[in-house]
């Protein structure tokens, strides 16, 4: 857990996991072998753990204008996933995590699920008694209408078998059944600190918060960024992006903004130094600074 201060706003990071996910070949299959070796000295030991993509399934818990607000809920207990068998089932005390910090699921005020992937939305839901229930019961859970369309099975038979399989059913849609989604699409305004912005490619709906208060400025950027490795490579799309040429874009867009802003970047999966300040460096990004 690490916590900082931007503006008015807190900001702390709890984990629910952190180790290798998955070959950097199959995560970045158009990304050559030898810039994984360029940067192997950036990479090891937070990035990379010999061939494979270490990431951090963690949770943003910021305190803004007397709410406490969460983005994204990692992965979730119980949930059956037979497309990675590493989430399938999990057990482990996140709640107790949070508590650790401060925060009991009837605090919550606010969930932003920045998009619908079944390691972004876990932890809506409990199982309690046979029945998921809404993790968070005074929480209005944020969602992207586009997404949310999306990820129904109901629109999309393809969900089938893939790693977003029974995410619909098990994390979002009790959520809704119980009243507390609120769709929003292009852009909504959380408080006079936080906002949210459409970022699409990696999903359909995919969004970032970005942070501005005080003289701070911070994007929680989701997943337009997987691996530093995108920095001085931007071009190169995760296996998991929807639309890699509309990734492209709105990584670019959103790194240009942070560079010129001075504004720190904490993305989602980032292990180890969870969050950096950028620059340019000619057509691509480089690190100034971890925070």
């Amino acid at each position: 857990m690490n916590d900082m201060k931007l503006g008015d706003v807190t900001v702390l990071r709890v984990e629910e996991s952190d180790g290798p996910i998955m070959a950097a070949g199959a995560f970045f299959p158009d990304l050559p072998a030898a810039a994984w070796e360029e940067q192997r000295a950036v990479l090891v030991p937070d990035h990379l753990d010999g061939e494979m993509v270490r990431a951090a399934m963690q949770t943003w818990v910021l305190r803004s204008e007397g709410r406490t607000v969460l983005i994204d809920t990692a992965v979730g207990n119980d949930k059956v996933r037979p497309a990675v068998a590493a989430w399938d089932h999990l057990d482990i005390d996140f709640l107790g995590r949070l508590a650790a910090v401060g925060v009991h699921p009837d605090d919550v005020d606010l969930v932003v699920n920045t998009h619908l992937h079944v390691d972004h939305v876990g932890w809506n839901t409990r199982l309690v008694g046979g029945e998921w229930v809404p993790t968070f019961p005074n929480a209005t859970y944020l969602m992207p209408e586009v997404d949310f369309a999306y990820w129904n099975p109901a629109n999309n038979p393809a969900i089938e078998g893939g790693v977003n399989e029974n995410a619909y059913a098990d994390s979002i849609a009790p959520v809704h059944a119980a009243g507390q989604v609120r769709l929003w699409r292009d852009a909504y305004r959380i408080d006079g600190n936080l906002r949210l912005e459409a970022a699409p490619g990696h999903t359909p709906g995919h969004g970032v918060v970005v942070l501005e208060s005080g003289g701070d400025r911070a994007l929680f950027a989701a997943d337009i960024l997987h691996t530093p490795l995108q920095l001085p490579h931007p071009e190169h799309a995760s296996c998991f992006c929807d639309d890699p040429a509309q990734a492209l874009t709105t990584r670019r867009r959103l790194l240009d903004w942070a560079a010129d802003n001075r504004a720190l970047v904490l993305p989602a999966h980032f292990s180890g130094a969870h969050a950096l300040e950028i620059e340019r460096a000619g057509g691509a990004y480089a690190v100034k600074s971890w925070a």
